[in-house]
């Protein structure tokens, strides 16, 4: 049992979006896969005409955060501690600005995101205006010799449309040397006019080699176990080049996971009911709830590919074979539409907080109608 602070302690809280078990993305030490985009970052700052905002986007999970930090410590490290020859935002760890950077104590920056609830100890859903209010007394306060300032905001697809508006103000009449990080997985939500002030940084999913980088960096920094050799070749086919995505399955039991399911759908149109029961018991209690959302993250990306599959679409040999079996051209539509319902009523039951053992058993009920027909 976790020993609760006295009231002498602050209380540490949660970070949104943490992936339990690994480092945050402020402590990540080498930024893998995206070279190119910290180069162009990097040349920027020390041209002199570093634009004020920028939207850094790309998949869930494939650097976006990681690389905001590394910008932010080098805005705000000492100019004797940067090496613009590099090429690189890299600097020393064992400076003042990047101590500060790492426990949020820097007084340039300011991070906006999801805020803690104390009372329901949850995170709220979006990122509120009263968050970005918080803008106003960091932008006004008075900051010695003419330092430079960053805002992160992680991430912008989650500010409400108040929030969105009190941030575009900021943005609309930037202060001097303040710098604006604005993190998102789908551009296409943000106000047209936020995206309009910034200058668009596109970051791509990582190949096989960096995202194995990427992943043994971050299990080597808690001591966890890597995956073996015979383990990584399913989990960069699962992963889609993100390395939270990676860990999630790693450290989540997913590849077991993804096993069962996968031998679930290859018997089909038969269904082992019993190993359908055995699996929803183990993920219906509370203690299994991320191995329930990793379960159908899993399925619900499966039944994509077979669709893709059915459709000619390239997918993996195995389920190639198992595409054209299940999902032949005339019943694209019924599979589809399978995949649709799944993901409605999986977002009902979370919403409702419905019976997860109930949802499991009615999702392979329908699997199974429709792998009949």
């Amino acid at each position: 049992m976790a020993r609760r602070p006295t009231a002498e302690e602050p209380e540490i809280l949660p970070e949104p979006d943490r992936l339990e078990g690994v480092p945050h993305p402020r402590a990540t030490a080498k930024l893998f896969g995206h070279e190119r985009a910290e180069a162009e970052l990097a040349a920027a700052f020390a041209s002199g005409r570093m634009h004020h905002g920028w939207l850094i986007a790309g998949d869930e999970g494939i650097g976006k955060a990681t690389l905001a930090y590394r910008l932010a410590r080098y805005i705000l490290a000492a100019p004797a501690e940067r090496d613009p020859a590099l090429g690189t935002l890299d600097i020393p760890r064992e400076t003042i600005a990047a101590r500060q950077v790492l426990a949020l104590s820097h007084p340039g920056l300011l991070v906006l995101r999801r805020p803690w609830n104390q009372q329901t100890k949850r995170f709220m859903t979006v990122v509120s205006v009263e968050e970005v209010r918080r803008l106003r007394n960091f932008l006004t306060h008075t900051v010695e010799r003419g330092d430079r300032r960053v805002v992160i905001v992680d991430t912008a697809d989650l500010l409400n449309i108040a929030a969105a508006n009190a941030l575009l103000k900021s943005l609309e009449e930037p202060p001097p040397n303040t710098y604006f990080l604005l993190l998102t997985a789908a551009p296409g939500r943000l106000l047209p006019t936020i995206r309009s002030r910034c200058r668009v940084l596109d970051l791509h999913p990582l190949g096989e080699t960096d995202l194995r980088r990427a992943v043994l960096q971050a299990l080597d920094l808690e001591q966890r176990e890597p995956p073996g050799a015979g383990d990584w070749t399913r989990l960069v086919a699962l992963s889609e080049g993100s390395v939270r995505r990676a860990l999630t399955l790693w450290l989540g039991d997913g590849l077991k996971i993804d096993a069962r399911l996968m031998q679930l759908l290859a018997a089909l149109p038969r269904l082992d009911w019993q190993a359908v029961h055995t699996l929803a018991d183990e993920l219906a209690s509370t203690a299994a709830a991320e191995k329930f959302e990793l379960f159908y993250d899993l399925l619900l990306k499966a039944l994509a590919r077979l669709v893709r599959g059915g459709a000619g679409l390239p997918v993996s040999d195995a389920e190639t074979g198992l595409a054209r079996r299940l999902v032949p051209e005339p019943r694209l539509a019924s599979w589809a539409e399978l995949w649709e319902t799944i993901a409605r009523e999986k977002g009902e039951a979370q919403a409702l907080n419905l019976d997860r053992k109930s949802l499991i058993l009615q999702t392979f009920n329908r699997i199974s109608i429709v792998a009949r027909a």
